[in-house]
């Protein structure tokens, strides 16, 4: 019999968001293709449900659901998944039983942002390991005494790869952190020959999380790094687009983004599902990517899963800098950026010599970010088979 590694997420949660699919979707088929039996367990309360036009609706006729079992089936995972329902009242996909034999059997339990919260399915792990993808939010929420979310943990990984180190102003709360890459599988993700005709990016304005107040500072959201980079478009000889989550009730953003020359995209159009975030990356000439205010103010180190996908694709990346330095190769294929004239200055270098930069970028994600490389290792690192 296989080990099995459970990965706890939110698909259901957030439908129709391509590229968050993605980043349960890299762990999955990675573990898989390393030999794993995997199994997904997401969880929906009834609140939650909406229909294709956002309007509440029952379980079963919600695109929560059908979101859910469409991305599982047509991956090959249709029988590696389980939704609990209602507080886990009412069970889809493979029943309560199921999941929590299959997590006390299992190698780990890798629970994304803590979406997972059901005691008994946690407890009943041997290795309860918690995901950050998001650093910086947690942390700090605990320092305050607002939330835990590591509670019922034993092991902590995060993408902010400089938690932990002097120059890095996220708590580590008295944690252990063990950075991590995002991973890219990448037979899913291969490279492009086709150049695109513009740097993109998918993002939202303001996200999940408010901004926070700690040590004196207000540390944002990437709304309040945005606005730095209003005036790039004219500043470069390439159109710039972002698939933006956006409100429309942002009307003075929304002006200021559209007289500066940034074409605004309908995420949900363009990238509202896997293949299509996939297709929207690869057509792509490269990324521009905008970091939260809370990464670069705090230097966490934060690098986008997002990121690493254009990498694969052969497209070249222009990252903000939140102290990248010695975590990732810069300058070829990779380039950072803390101004607005290094951000010209970056899509010029790029647009001047853009077979090279794509080249380099396939290989930094071959060398740098291949879930074939990144999960052995992460899986050394927490001490298990």
């Amino acid at each position: 019999m296989r080990e099995t590694i459970i990965v706890a997420g939110s698909l259901a949660q957030r439908p129709q968001i391509g590229g968050h699919t993605w980043v349960f979707l890299q762990y999955l088929l990675g573990f898989r293709r390393l030999g794993y039996d995997v199994l997904f367990v997401d969880r929906l309360e009834p609140e939650m449900c909406v229909n294709g036009d956002g309007e509440p609706a029952a379980l079963g006729s919600s695109v929560n659901l059908s979101y859910l079992a469409e991305v599982m089936e047509r991956f090959e995972l249709g029988e590696r998944w389980s939704l609990l329902y209602d507080g886990g009242r009412e069970v889809v996909g493979r029943t309560r039983a199921d999941v929590v034999d299959a997590a006390r059997r299992s190698t780990l339990l890798l629970n994304v942002m803590g979406f997972l919260e059901d005691e008994e399915i946690l407890a009943a792990a041997p290795v309860r390991a918690f995901l950050d993808i998001d650093p910086g939010f947690g942390q700090i929420w605990k320092a305050l005494g607002l939330h835990d979310l590591f509670r019922g943990h034993d092991r902590f990984l995060t993408v902010g790869g400089r938690i932990g180190s002097a120059d890095c102003e996220v708590p580590t709360v008295g944690l252990e952190w063990i950075p991590i890459k995002p991973p890219v599988e990448l037979n899913e993700w291969p490279a492009h020959s086709d150049r695109g005709s513009r740097f993109t990016s998918v993002a939202s304005w303001r996200g999940a999380f408010g901004p926070l107040e700690y040590e004196g500072r207000t540390l944002g959201l990437r709304v309040h790094e945005f606005r730095r980079f209003f005036e790039l478009p004219g500043r470069t000889p390439v159109d710039h687009e972002v698939a933006l989550d956006i409100h429309e009730a942002e009307t003075d953003d929304l002006s200021a983004l559209r007289s500066h020359g940034w074409e605004l995209a309908d995420p949900r159009r363009v990238a509202g599902d896997p293949w299509s975030y996939r297709d929207y990356v690869q057509r792509s000439a490269a990324e521009l990517m905008v970091a939260k205010n809370m990464y670069v103010e705090t230097r966490s180190g934060w690098f986008s899963d997002r990121s690493a996908c254009y990498l694969a694709s052969g497209r070249p990346v222009l990252a903000q800098d939140t102290g990248l330095a010695g975590l990732v190769p810069l300058g070829e294929g990779l380039l950072a950026f803390s101004t607005l004239e290094e951000a010209a200055a970056g899509v010029e270098e790029i647009c001047g010599a853009y077979e090279r930069h794509s080249r380099a970028a396939r290989a930094i994600a071959e060398e740098h970010f291949a879930a074939e490389r990144i999960l052995p290792s992460l899986l050394e690192r927490l001490g298990v088979r």
